[in-house]
């Protein structure tokens, strides 16, 4: 089942209080980067995040979920309807995410 366009637009204005959040959209589903870095994605309308420590501290009852089969698991986010809990994960999760891989030249 895909990602429906609204669930992503709620998700996006959640996280409006951060600056370059940005998405990209990947077979359905919805890749989700915060100052270029991926930090997770909506996939059948369930928003899930990397497994970081910090992410995990941040959220001590996380439940894992495959946000698609032969994935690695992900934490499902389950209050997404407060932003500042949203802001903070994000700001808690930034430096453990790993730097874009660059673009090789041909």
């Amino acid at each position: 089942m895909a990602s429906s366009k609204e669930y992503l637009d709620y998700i996006l204005e959640q996280l409006s209080d951060l600056e370059e959040i940005h998405y990209r959209a990947m077979m359905g589903e919805f890749i989700l980067y915060y100052r270029g870095k991926i930090v997770g994605g909506v996939y059948d309308d369930r928003f899930l995040v990397k497994p970081t420590k910090s992410a995990i501290s941040y959220m001590p009852t996380t439940s894992y979920e495959l946000p698609y089969e032969g994935a690695r698991k992900m934490i499902l986010v389950d209050d997404v309807d407060n932003k500042d809990f949203l802001t903070g994960l994000f700001h808690a999760m930034y430096k453990e995410l790993p730097e874009p891989k660059s673009k090789k030249k041909k």
